[in-house]
């Protein structure tokens, strides 16, 4: 499966535009809900003006909010926004911490997002697991689990750390484009012949491929 997935996406990388680390932490915690483009399109006047965890600490609550206003969820966004930077301020000088145990000190910091930075950002190994991850693991057998701390728990300890963050990156893309949700797309999957639920749901006509040896 890693193999098929990075020979797919070999290039995988995040879809969130920024520059630094507190630009990818603003833009993770702005993409709940919500498409990366969308974020990206609010992100570069945004970062244009709040370059700083200060700026981000002290810019008025309903200033941020009609900034980040199309990203939807606005008023919780802005306020996870403000809080982590004022953390940041607090704690750590105003920089983004190279490590999951600070990162997730953070509020509205939790280890998808943490995942998220230290492997785009630092080459922290970590495997972010949101909604696509979540469903592609259940699907392929990888877990039976629920909840995203073992999720991470049980597919990191299949795969050396080094395939983590791409991985990650990986399933995700693969969610959005072949395996989506309520519509998968199997016959033009390149993990249909080994994964456990191809075709299931897909109807009598869907021909499963043979697996290979």
């Amino acid at each position: 499966m890693v193999e098929r997935l990075a020979r797919e996406y070999p290039d995988a990388t995040t879809a969130l535009e920024h520059g630094t680390p507190l630009q990818l932490l603003v833009s993770v915690i702005l993409s709940a809900q919500t498409t990366d483009e969308r974020v990206n399109a609010v992100t570069p006047a945004l970062f244009a003006k709040y370059r700083t965890a200060e700026d981000f600490a002290t810019v008025p609550q309903a200033e941020l909010e009609e900034m980040i206003r199309p990203t939807g969820f606005f008023r919780s966004k802005a306020r996870a926004i403000r809080e982590m930077s004022q953390d940041l301020v607090r704690l750590h000088g105003g920089e983004v911490p190279p490590r999951m145990e600070d990162l997730v000190e953070l509020r509205g910091v939790g280890r998808k997002t943490a995942n998220v930075v230290l492997g785009v950002a630092f080459d922290v190994p970590g495997l972010a697991v949101d909604t696509h991850v979540t469903r592609l693991a259940q699907l392929l057998g990888l877990t039976a689990a629920h909840d995203p701390v073992k999720i991470e728990q049980d597919v990191c300890s299949m795969v050396p750390p080094s395939e983590w963050t791409a991985l990650g990156l990986r399933l995700i893309l693969h969610g959005r484009r072949v395996c989506i949700a309520r519509r998968p797309r199997c016959p033009q999957c390149v993990l249909a012949d080994i994964c456990p639920s191809a075709y299931l749901g897909l109807g009598p006509a869907a021909k499963r491929p043979r697996r290979k040896r």
